[in-house]
């Protein structure tokens, strides 16, 4: 059932006989009765015939960038052409080259390993690789794309909980941002740095909480003409098949996204309550989404395309992958999308790449996490169930 901000609200359309009632404050009881599935649809395997049938807009083309990649998460590339890849399972940073530019990576080798290695970054000519509750820097090799040895610049970031994928980037004023999960679903937080992004130094100093309210926002960066700071936000799951929206938010300093007591435009969560306040006064300290999306799509990287290959109207949208629901009665998600803006403002969501399931929606062969735009300009596509990267290309 949906959920609404206002105190009584009546649910005479979808089938129940509870009223919901959420009251601004706990004088009286919350009454709420909300349907929830799980479902996961059967992983198969990325044979020829499964990638062949991947849908891409006119024009543009898929293939295997490489394979056999363990469980493949976060990619970044450096100017020299250098893949890195992260596995947070294995704890790997993996290279990935195509030395002859035939859209195949024909390098792979293990580059460095810290225990669960998920966020990846560079700036100055080193990577940084960001794990639970750390945060390391390494110099690149830009001959053969080779790592020194990490060097740790924090070790107190908050445990990870439900939420350990961390992700970080570097923000046009040189700043290190850091995006820090939940723990939960939906619950008051012991560390206020969970579920925040944060901001620091390159050297990990005067860290500070630069937003909060974030429930898992790890796609994020920053609109390569304006400026602004945007980030995809995952919904709270076991609010039914379409509650919560994925958020697509415009970051600003010292905001509040509004959870786990408030989702969309101000709805209330029936099972948290802001403590000491009412949720109209909480809901007035928040800042609501720009854009929604399907829920329980699971939004995982997101990258703004400055690259050349594509044509001119895809310069300055945004590509969010769409990892896919479990907790809804049909699968949703499973895609990567795009973020179309105009004058600087994000306006609509587009399927880019898609059909990853299969077998009347009941099977999937990609659960897709990682994005990056490759220095040829393609768009390089992680599915860490298969260990496979896609390279998305103009024909």
């Amino acid at each position: 059932m949906a959920v609404s901000a206002s105190g009584l609200v009546g649910c005479s359309d979808d089938g129940n006989d509870l009223d919901t009632v959420i009251p601004e404050n706990d004088k009286e009881p919350t009454t709420a009765q909300i349907q929830g599935f799980v479902f996961y649809p059967a992983l198969t395997s990325a044979t020829e015939m499964n990638v062949q049938q991947l849908k891409v807009p006119a024009g543009f083309a898929v293939n295997k960038f490489a394979e056999g990649v363990g469980k493949p998460r976060i990619m970044v590339v450096d100017d020299a052409g250098h893949v890195y890849v992260s596995d947070r399972a294995s704890g790997t940073v993996t290279l990935l080259q195509d030395t002859n530019n035939d859209g195949k990576a024909d390098v792979q080798k293990i580059v460095a390993t810290i225990r669960q290695a998920h966020g990846l970054a560079i700036q100055g000519g080193k990577l940084y690789v960001m794990s639970v509750n750390e945060l390391y820097s390494t110099d690149i090799n830009m001959a053969d794309g080779t790592l020194g040895r990490p060097q740790m610049l924090l070790n107190d970031l908050p445990d990870g909980g439900q939420h350990p994928n961390r992700t970080l980037a570097f923000g046009p004023d040189g700043k290190l941002y850091m995006s820090v999960g939940s723990t939960c679903n939906s619950c008051p937080e012991p560390n206020p740095e969970n579920a925040t992004m944060l901001v620091a130094n390159a050297d990990g100093s005067n860290r500070r909480i630069f937003a909060r309210g974030l429930r898992n926002t790890i796609g994020f960066g920053w609109h390569p003409q304006t400026k602004e700071f945007w980030g995809m936000d995952h919904g709270i799951d076991w609010l039914g098949d379409d509650e919560q929206q994925e958020e697509l938010n415009k970051i600003t300093d010292g905001a509040d996204y509004g959870w786990p007591y408030i989702y969309d435009a101000g709805k209330y969560n029936p099972g948290d309550r802001p403590a000491g306040t009412t949720y109209a006064e909480y809901a007035k300290r928040t800042t609501n989404p720009t854009l929604g999306y399907q829920a329980h799509s699971a939004p995982m990287a997101m990258v703004f395309y400055t690259g050349t290959q594509f044509p001119q109207e895809y310069q300055n949208d945004a590509f969010v992958a769409m990892r896919g629901s479990w907790n809804r009665s049909s699968p949703v998600g499973y895609k990567v999308v795009r973020v179309h803006f105009e004058d600087g403002k994000p306006t609509r969501f587009d399927d880019f790449l898609s059909g990853f399931l299969i077998n009347g929606r009941n099977s999937h062969f990609g659960r897709l996490v990682g994005l990056v735009v490759n220095r040829d300009g393609s768009l390089l596509v992680s599915d860490d169930t298969n260990g496979v990267i896609y390279r998305v290309a103009r024909q």
